[in-house]
């Protein structure tokens, strides 16, 4: 018997009756490999944890240029009469000494038709060695730079004698964990005398005198302990009698460390904290208070009044007591100030009581005035003030550099009015630096290139002259801006 057929299988069609008879084509489109895409190779995303790179022309219409350190510069100085010789210390525990007196072209090496790819850097002076960690203060004795003083985060406070160009040493000592900033008086019968402040809250004032002890050139005038924390900023009146300095614990002192405040009656009230201080303000006066701490600080031309600047872009204002010319140092504080040695590390300045004169001053005269008074508070800025200056007595402004990279003008002479607010000054770079200075003297200006003192900068850049209207030579005047973003800006 015949097995059954399978009929659909029978009547299906081949594969080749499937297919489409080429004559029923409409076209015919011939083969075309694959080609590359000219953005292929642009498009392909970069690596894991690359960036593309952009190309960025730069411009260096610098005179010349340093490189000896091999870390990074934290501070810098100028030799108070001979501006173009300038000090430098690093993280490399190293300070250099070299000269800027640089000739000046008459066009930047951008005009020169070949200009050159590559030059030599300055030749240093001077390598001062010794240091165990980073050079974190420099300073020249004053009036006339005879000594070179470096103060370093270990601790060490190291004097160098500037009368040979080899810069030896004379004397160090060691005091303190670290040193945060050093400043000179320019008090005419105290030369050599400069303040030190530590990261224990401790402040010192020392003064230089081979002379009188050969063997121990460093004597300590005096020594002061209310700051409750790291003391992170100190300067002079411009007369050089009275010291402020300020802490990460929001206090405000004003030492009289040389007794001419006592021997011209201004005293401190007795209920300051241990008498030290002619002014005393803490953070415990809410008026005060600026949470998280004080950073910067500078006195008015006049030395009426100093401005302080703490975190969030907080700055107050304060009165300060006012020291006559007519009142100068007695023959018998001045004997009493007589330093003891580094070792013989007083407990405390000059004790002075009674309440604080209201008695009105006169030229010549001495007086408390608004001695403590806070005269003005101000924040524009969001964030820390790293630093203050103030122009000349005749345009009465204050500069503020913030961490925020802004940099605000206030005018003194009209209640601390804002006058400008440069939010782009650096682009969002912490300022670290600004100081006025006159646009007229070459030689200031070799000094302000050094210790960028000397320029104003607006957030395009550009020069910003700043003029007083009550100077009667219209002088005008230049604020240096420094940045963390690496600019000097004019």
């Amino acid at each position: 018997m015949e097995p059954p057929r399978n009929l659909d299988a029978d009547n299906a069609p081949s594969d080749d009756e499937a297919l489409l008879d080429p004559s029923e084509a409409a076209e015919i489109i011939p083969d075309d490999p694959d080609h590359p895409m000219d953005s292929d190779d642009n498009d392909d995303p970069p690596p894991d944890g690359a960036q593309e790179q952009e190309e960025i022309p730069l411009q260096n219409d610098s005179l010349a240029h340093f490189d000896h350190h091999t870390d990074s510069i934290f501070c810098i100085t100028n030799h108070p009469l001979i501006p173009t010789a300038v000090a430098t210390g690093g993280g490399d525990d190293t300070t250099y000494i070299f000269s800027a007196d640089i000739p000046s072209p008459v066009l930047p090496p951008s005009y020169e038709s070949s200009p050159s790819t590559s030059r030599s850097s300055i030749q240093p002076i001077a390598k001062l060695t010794g240091h165990t960690d980073s050079i974190n203060a420099l300073a020249y004795s004053l009036p006339h730079g005879a000594y070179l003083l470096t103060g370093g985060l270990d601790g060490q406070l190291r004097v160098h004698s500037t009368t040979d160009t080899s810069y030896p040493l004379l004397t160090s000592t060691q005091e303190v964990p670290e040193i945060n900033f050093l400043a000179p008086t320019s008090h005419p019968s105290h030369p050599n005398t400069f303040a030190l402040g530590a990261s224990d809250g401790s402040v010192w004032v020392y003064t230089i005198d081979p002379l009188s002890d050969p063997a121990n050139p460093l004597q300590v005038l005096q020594a002061y302990y209310l700051h409750t924390e790291a003391c992170t900023a100190g300067t002079w009146t411009p007369d050089g009698k009275l010291l402020a300095t300020v802490s990460e614990d929001g206090s405000l002192y004003v030492w009289d460390p040389f007794g001419e405040a006592a021997t011209a009656g201004i005293t401190a009230p007795s209920s300051s904290l241990g008498s030290q201080a002619l002014v005393g303000l803490t953070a415990a006066d809410q008026r005060f208070a600026v949470e998280d701490g004080l950073f910067s600080i500078a006195i008015a031309p006049s030395g009426a009044f100093a401005a302080v600047g703490g975190a969030h872009g907080m700055i107050r204002v304060v009165g300060l007591p006012r020291l006559g010319t007519a009142s100068s140092t007695s023959t018998s504080a001045t004997k009493s100030l007589k330093g003891s040695g580094a070792a013989g590390k007083p407990k405390g300045g000059r004790q002075i009581g009674g309440p604080i004169s209201t008695s009105g001053s006169t030229p010549g005269s001495s007086s408390a005035g608004q001695a403590g008074a806070i005269l003005a508070s101000l924040q524009i800025q969001t964030e820390s003030i790293e630093t203050l200056s103030f122009s000349s007595e005749h345009s009465s402004l204050l500069a503020a550099g913030s961490v925020d990279g802004s940099v605000c003008l206030f005018d003194a002479a009209h209640r601390f009015a804002l006058r400008r607010h440069i939010k782009e000054a650096h682009d969002g770079y912490a300022v670290v630096k600004v100081a006025f200075g006159s646009g007229h003297s070459s030689s200031s200006s070799s000094s302000a290139a050094a210790t960028a003192s000397q320029t104003a900068s607006g957030s395009d850049g550009r020069d910003t002259k700043l003029s007083s209207s009550r100077d009667e030579e219209a002088a005008s005047w230049l604020l240096t801006s420094c940045g963390m973003d690496g600019v000097v800006r004019r």
